[in-house]
């Protein structure tokens, strides 16, 4: 292609296969090769390694503005379309940043699943309120169950039979690093699909290809950022030329500062729609983070939260405390909704596995042998 992905809906760019299954078992599409789970398993330590941050360090943070901006997108997105009772699933959860944000919307249950063995632990230690003085708070109001495992490889009906339908579920800047392979990007969609009731919601974040793909194509090289990321694709990308036969395993190495630094892929957001659409997922929207911004800081409550938060100044005249290499950051990612085909119907409301306190014992690991 000259352009990079487009945002065409056209079906012959769509990914070829199978039409829609629920989470099938033993399809041979679903197959891991070792290559994968090592990638997998080297985002896993990484997000493990990093530790949790006082107060004081967080607003050190060369990027705070940007992870301030980030908090205020997901804030956003939670209170659009979580109600009070909402059952939610949070994959890629990390260490439980945006517990809080659930709790202000008054759900009634939440289930966390993340494959870092470090940051499952530090959700639990948030979710219990045993961090250290600066970050105790009073308890959660909504039962809550955690998960160690790899969402895009274990099936999550199966775990989490007992528990179904979920109302929302929610995956913030992680649905890349299904992007590896197909079998993977699959098995977090059927999951999704699986777990999530009709009419029930999908929402998230993740980087956006056609900007990512713009930038490479205006760089001089294989690499380009700034004073707070570098994003950097291999020699074998060198013609910047990109198969629409051949959507995933479009492998880039990724630094953000004090952030990440690991491997990512490209998700040609044409590919994700139509594979979504296979599993029953139909899109509400996606916006890149920039006009996601403009839309909603239109609306005064949502100028106020970003007032409160602190990452566009006052939200009105003072915008100075967002730079201008941080706004870049920001513009290589994107939000979106999805809705699970179907009549709307309510989840039920028994879930005897959550708790109110949840003790290491109480952490269920999971393997690829679920599948």
């Amino acid at each position: 292609m000259k352009r990079g992905y487009s945002d065409s809906d056209s079906a012959s760019l769509g990914p070829p296969h199978s039409r829609f299954r629920p989470n099938p078992e033993g399809d041979a599409d679903f197959l891991e090769d070792e290559s994968t789970k090592i990638y997998a398993r080297k985002v896993a330590d990484h997000y493990s390694a990093r530790t949790n941050q006082t107060l004081e360090e967080r607003e050190a943070s060369p990027i705070i503005h940007l992870k301030k901006l980030n908090n205020w997108i997901k804030s956003v997105l939670i209170q659009l379309y979580a109600r009070r009772g909402d059952a939610v699933v949070d994959l890629a959860c990390g260490k439980g940043g945006d517990l809080i944000k659930w709790d202000k919307a008054k759900i009634g249950y939440y289930v966390g699943v993340d494959i870092a063995e470090g940051s499952i632990e530090d959700c639990r230690t948030r979710y219990n309120g045993d961090g250290d003085q600066n970050q105790r708070r009073k308890k959660f109001t909504f039962p809550a169950r955690l998960i160690c495992g790899d969402c895009f490889e274990v099936r999550l009906d199966k775990v989490l039979e007992d528990d179904v339908p979920f109302d929302i579920i929610s995956c913030q800047f992680a649905m890349h690093y299904s992007w590896s392979t197909e079998a993977r990007a699959r098995r977090a969609l059927a999951n999704v699909s699986a777990l999530l009731r009709p009419g029930g919601i999908f929402i998230g974040t993740m980087p956006d290809a056609n900007v990512i793909i713009k930038k490479l194509r205006e760089a001089d090289g294989l690499e380009f950022g700034n004073s707070v990321y570098w994003i950097r694709f291999d020699e074998k990308f060198s013609e910047k030329k990109f198969k629409t036969s051949q959507p995933f395993g479009i492998q880039y190495k990724f630094h953000l500062e004090d952030a990440v630094d690991c491997p990512e892929w490209i998700v040609p957001f044409h590919v994700f729609k139509s594979l979504a659409e296979e599993y029953d997922l139909e899109l509400v929207f996606k916006k890149n983070s920039h006009a996601f911004v403009e839309e909603y800081m239109k609306r005064g409550e949502y100028a106020e939260l970003m007032r409160r938060l602190g990452a566009l100044g006052d939200g009105k005249q003072d915008q100075s405390t967002l730079s201008e290499d941080e706004w870049e950051a920001a513009y290589l990612y994107m939000a979106f909704v999805l809705r699970k085909r179907g009549q709307s119907e309510q989840s039920r409301q028994s879930r005897s596995k959550g708790k109110m306190h949840i003790l290491k014992e109480g952490i269920m690991y999971i393997s690829s042998g679920i599948s």
